[in-house]
């Protein structure tokens, strides 16, 4: 079957059976007569032919670090609402935390045919930035500050210093940091360095240096912690640089007898539904993931509305909500 044996059957034009399957305004009547049509002869239009002639996919490409975090399922869904709302289908690559992943996906997604592609990105090294200058689609990125691309990100640093000032206003002078290498700009450096700033300014500048670097999972967490008690002994206060960490070093201390948060108080980042069943349940940061992915699908729909020389950059800085719970609660 053709178009044009579709319109001839249907009594109409060959372009009002383009406008019925590209959305585009027709008559109910005539709507009725070739949807009528379509379901007798049960036809599906070419979506290789459509690509050639419209040079389009409605494809986005969405490149994430981990399949099975509750933070990336929240910028997914985000994203995929705007998305649904304005006819695009993704394209999920999970990368697993590999930057050579994140690499091999970026280059398929260049030069097979995705109308655009956003990047929920980690780290950003020479290789990144040599095959972002390549992309001829539209990318954004999320959770990443990244000058001169498009850029929806959280305030981590200040969403840890406050966090830290928290722990220090209720009295704990002997903390101790639980993160991840400072390659990743975000997590790493950012929430780092609100921490540093947040000790530094009480004038607790010994503190600086009591940090312990593992990797994002949950055992690591644990690892960190047994390392941190191995290395200092007077700890009061744990600050992670994540949920998923803090779950970690909690098990440790659990098991070690420590009181929570009598003994040692522990706060993370994130705010996951992990955060809420953890006993006890776990101090915060909640960031606005959702929107996250909102932002950033709503900015690359707004990019493919435009020529490539007409395409402004965007940085979006979001904010975070200070969850004060059970496990910084005497």
């Amino acid at each position: 079957m053709t178009i044009k044996e579709i319109a001839k059957m249907a009594g109409v034009s060959t372009a009002a059976v383009s406008r019925y399957f590209n959305n585009g305004y027709i008559s109910d009547e005539k709507r009725e007569a070739i949807r009528k049509v379509v379901e007798k002869t049960g036809y599906y239009p070419s979506m290789q032919a459509q690509t050639l002639r419209t040079r389009r996919t409605n494809l986005i490409g969405v490149i994430i670090p981990r399949i099975d975090s509750s933070s990336i399922a929240r910028v997914v869904a985000g994203i995929m609402e705007v998305a649904d709302a304005n006819d695009y289908q993704l394209l999920l690559a999970n990368t697993m935390n590999n930057p050579k992943k994140e690499l091999e996906y970026l280059s398929v997604f260049r030069d097979k045919q995705v109308d655009g592609v956003i990047l929920v990105g980690t780290l950003f090294t020479d290789e990144h930035k040599s095959v972002l200058k390549a992309m001829e689609v539209p990318i954004v990125i999320i959770g990443q500050k990244v000058e001169g691309y498009n850029s929806v990100y959280h305030d981590d640093y200040h969403a840890e210093y406050d966090i830290t000032k928290l722990l220090i206003e209720k009295g704990r002078k002997k903390l101790v940091y639980l993160g991840v290498t400072e390659a990743d700009k975000a997590v790493g450096l950012n929430r780092y360095k609100g921490y540093k700033e947040a000790v530094c300014d009480a004038g607790l500048d010994e503190l600086c240096d009591r940090r312990v670097i593992g990797k994002f999972n949950s055992m690591d967490g644990y690892d960190s912690m047994k390392k941190a008690f191995e290395q200092f002994d007077d700890i009061d206060a744990v600050v992670a640089a994540t949920d998923t960490i803090a779950s970690g070093a909690m098990k440790f201390l659990h098991e070690k007898g420590v009181r929570i948060p009598e003994d040692v108080m522990i706060v993370g980042q994130g705010d996951s539904q992990l955060a809420q069943v953890l006993i006890p349940e776990l101090t915060t940061v909640r960031y606005f993931y959702e929107e996250s992915g909102r932002n950033a699908t709503d900015i690359l729909i707004d990019n493919l509305r435009d020529t490539a020389e007409d395409r402004p950059v965007r940085m979006v800085k979001l904010g975070y909500d200070l969850i004060d719970r059970a496990s910084t609660q005497v």
